[in-house]
């Protein structure tokens, strides 16, 4: 079985310090197969790793739409925010990137869905993130999990790294698989390993969001 980190971030990301180079690193020291880097709307950090090991580094991206976030791997061309759901699962479907939803019941963050929401694109997705380690009410999870067992939705969990420490808190244990298609083929056998984060997890990228603020308005105060 491989061991698949589904949904870390790199410096790429607003809110995370980790460089690709961390990321990688810490990785291959945790025996962590797989990782799918999955940075805000964007995918130059999860390229940068994917350069530094091809075979363990799989391209995502975690977008913004205008109703919640989605979370896709095998990302080929960046999806920009706030398109519709529709919009931005049209777009990672021509390209052949798989599709989920990330942390779909957490009312705390900004890219948690409602239900209604969420039903008019069940058809259109891959799997439902039923497990995200940095969901601090046990609740939002656990709406996840019955709602894609209702709905009969193949499952995913994720550590949501935005620290290095963080990796692989949660991991998804697939059968060996190729590709995006390939990932579809062994998604419903999948095993999980999971661990909670605790809230003071989040001070990692409240302190990192605050950090990149500061130096990005010294940089601008240098040069003006």
């Amino acid at each position: 079985m491989l061991r698949v980190e589904f949904h870390c971030h790199t410096i790429f990301s607003k809110d995370s310090l980790t460089s690709p180079q961390t990321l990688v690193d810490v990785c291959r020291r945790k025996g962590i197969d797989r990782v799918v880097v999955t940075d805000h709307n964007t995918i130059a950090g999860a390229r940068a790793a994917q350069f530094l090991d091809p075979e363990r580094v799989i391209v995502g991206e975690e977008i913004m739409t205008t109703r919640g976030e989605i979370l896709a791997a095998f990302v080929t061309e960046e999806i920009p925010a706030m398109l519709s759901p529709q919009e931005t699962i049209s777009r990672l479907r021509g390209q052949g990137a798989f599709i989920s939803v990330s942390h779909p019941f957490d009312e705390w963050r900004s890219g948690g869905w409602k239900e209604k929401d969420l039903l008019e694109i069940i058809s259109l997705v891959d799997a439902i993130e039923v497990y995200n380690s940095r969901c601090m009410l046990p609740s939002f999870n656990r709406r996840a999990l019955e709602f894609a067992r209702k709905h009969d939705l193949p499952e995913t969990a994720g550590s949501d790294a935005h620290a290095a420490f963080e990796l692989g808190r949660s991991l998804v244990l697939l059968e060996p698989f190729e590709g995006p298609d390939g990932m579809r083929k062994v998604i419903r056998r999948a095993k999980f390993a999971t661990r909670w984060s605790p809230p003071w997890f989040h001070l990692t990228s409240r302190y990192a969001a605050i950090y990149k603020k500061i130096n990005f308005r010294l940089d601008t105060s240098k040069r003006a």
